[in-house]
This record gives structure tokens, C-alpha cells and sequence, in this order.
């Protein structure tokens, strides 16, 4: 009975301390300290995105690298030093793009309330804003993120999912980020608006398993017609091609059912329909509407946005997103 007694006492002391974290992180966080922070970002992502609608999901890629290393800190913006190879610098972040854009955030928001908005909470609030304005969802972004003040590109290479992941390995990945596999199905479905390097997949197409081979899970028709029209070489390193062909400018259901005819760019995209869990989930999905999608969207992104954040007194504020306070 003693021994119960103390698993319960701990148990408890653990939701008090997940509990007092998640209170930290909320809804209109700097309405006293910032009260025009929210809006700052929302203005520039508007003026800009329509100029740039492929940033909406560089943007949230670039959240979701963010989130899987060390928690939504902003470590994947610090840049590399003589002593230091930092995230941004690991070869899963070589392609992010948006840099620049959130560095033109934080530094108008920091002039209207300088010290007071983290690097990590515009980045946040970037990738919902961009995804609003392309037509996408809309999720609830609780702030008051603070910034890391470490980045290791061992680390983005360890714990980022990789387009080359089998199911076992992005089951691993996501529930060492608290996200179960309804999230990997539904995070999943970003890749809707997402565009590729042939580097990521070409493996599949010209040298799967080192003889030569195409990978018999992708559709050979669709295979034939990457090898012909985009991705003409296993070294093909520049050629861009759409993740979810006639439709990757609309957040919509069409890349789960690319999935299910076996046309999913990445080994990742095909892993989902390797677990009945994941290949059920997607079916749910494609019987509903893009609505009810947009909702389960948005409470995973709600839910990832949360991960091992720091807040209260835990890092700091970045004056520049790409430099670690002195």
C-alpha cells in the first residue's frame, strides 16, 4: 500500500508540473506586455504571402523541424558557430526556407515591444497566419514560447522524420514527441500543399533496395511518369515536384487519397498505409468532409505547437531570432 501511495503521489506531482506549463502557454499571452503582437505578424504574413503562397508551407515545415528538436523553442533559427554546428546546418533543414521572413516579424514586432516576443511564438503564429491566408485551416496558437539556447545538428538529424522513415520509425519519432499516430495521419496532411526535391524520393524511382530497383509499394504509372517528366536521374538535385499533384495549392483531402492509390511521393507518405491504424484513420478522413479534416488538423497542430515548451523563466528572448542572447 505504501508503494501505491507513492506512485500516486508522484503521479500527481508530474500533472501538477505538466499542468502548470501548459497554464503558461496561452490565449493572447501579450495582450498586456504586446497587445499588437498577434496582430504585427498577422499583417506582414497577409502583405506578403499573397506574393509568396509556396512560404505557407515552408513555414509549417519549418514549425514542425522546430517542434521534433528540443520542443518549439526557435533552435532551428539559431545560425551555426566556430565552435557550434547548429540545427539549421543538419541536413533535414538544408531545404527550409522562411528565414529571412521571420526575421522581418520579429524585428518589427521587437521594435514595437522590444525583449517581450519570442523567436519561437512568431514562428507559430507565422505558419498558422500563412496557412490561414493560403485558404487553410485555422488552429488556436496559445503563446508565451520562450527560445532555446541550444541547437546541435546531431540533434535535427536524430529526431527530425526523415522522407525515407518506415512506419515503426515515425511511430517512434512521434510519441517521443507526445503525438500519437492520429497525429502522424493527420500532421501528415500538410503534405497537401508541400512541394519536394527529387533528392528525397528518387531512391524510390531508380535504386531502392542498392540494385537498381523502383520501390513496388509507389505506382508504377506514377513512377513512369516522375522518371519521364520531373525526376529524369537518381542525381537530380535541383527539380522540384508538387507532393499532391493538381491540388498542392489547396489544403484538401486529395493527398490521403493519393495515398490510398499508392501515390505518395515519400516512403513516409506510403508508410502511413502500413499500419491498420494509420490506413483506417486515413479511410476516416476521405468519408468525411474537408471541414472535419480541418478540425482534427487543428487540434494536432494545437497539440505539436505544445510540445516541451519553455516557458516562465526556462531560456530567454531572443533580440535576434538567429543569435542566442550574450
Amino acid at each position: 500500500m505504501g508503494g501505491i501511495r507513492v506512485s500516486g503521489i508522484l503521479v500527481l506531482c508530474l500533472l501538477v508540473v505538466i499542468g502548470s506549463t501548459d497554464a503558461q502557454l496561452q490565449l493572447g499571452f501579450y495582450t498586456k506586455k504586446c497587445p499588437k503582437a498577434e496582430k504585427i505578424v498577422k499583417n506582414f504574413v497577409e502583405e506578403h504571402i499573397r506574393n509568396a503562397p509556396s512560404l505557407a508551407a515552408a513555414l509549417i515545415r519549418m514549425h514542425f523541424h522546430d517542434c521534433f528538436v528540443r520542443g518549439c523553442d526557435a533552435s532551428v533559427l539559431v545560425n551555426s558557430t566556430s565552435s557550434n554546428q547548429a540545427e539549421k546546418d543538419a541536413p533535414p533543414n538544408l531545404t527550409l526556407r522562411g528565414f529571412d521572413f521571420i526575421d522581418r516579424i520579429k524585428s518589427l514586432v521587437e521594435a514595437q515591444c522590444p525583449g517581450v516576443v519570442s523567436c519561437a511564438d512568431v514562428i507559430a503564429l507565422a505558419a498558422r497566419d500563412s496557412i490561414v491566408a493560403t485558404g487553410g485551416p485555422f488552429w488556436n496558437v496559445p503563446t508565451g514560447r520562450r527560445d532555446g539556447v541550444i541547437s546541435r545538428s546531431s540533434e535535427a538529424l536524430a529526431s527530425i522524420p526523415s522522407p525515407f522513415s518506415n512506419f515503426t520509425t515515425l511511430q517512434t519519432s512521434f510519441a517521443n514527441q507526445g503525438l500519437d499516430l492520429k497525429d502522424l495521419v493527420l500532421l501528415s496532411g500538410a503534405h497537401t500543399i508541400g512541394v519536394s526535391h527529387c533528392t528525397s524520393f528518387t531512391n524510390r524511382l531508380y535504386n531502392f533496395t542498392g540494385k537498381g530497383d523502383q520501390d513496388p509499394d509507389l505506382n508504377s504509372q506514377y513512377a513512369a511518369n516522375l522518371k519521364a517528366k520531373k525526376c529524369k536521374s537518381l542525381s537530380d538535385n535541383t527539380t522540384i515536384v508538387e507532393m499532391d499533384p493538381g491540388s498542392h495549392r489547396s489544403f484538401d483531402l486529395s493527398y490521403y487519397t493519393l495515398l490510398l492509390k499508392r501515390r505518395g511521393l515519400f516512403q513516409s507518405d506510403s508508410a502511413l498505409t502500413k499500419s491498420s491504424t494509420t490506413y483506417n484513420y486515413i479511410k476516416q478522413l476521405l468519408q468525411g468532409s474537408s471541414q472535419n479534416f480541418h478540425a482534427e488538423f487543428a487540434k494536432s497542430m494545437e497539440k505539436m505547437g505544445r510540445v516541451k515548451v519553455k516557458t516562465g523563466s526556462s531560456g530567454q528572448i531572443r533580440k535576434h531570432c538567429a543569435v542566442v542572447n550574450s
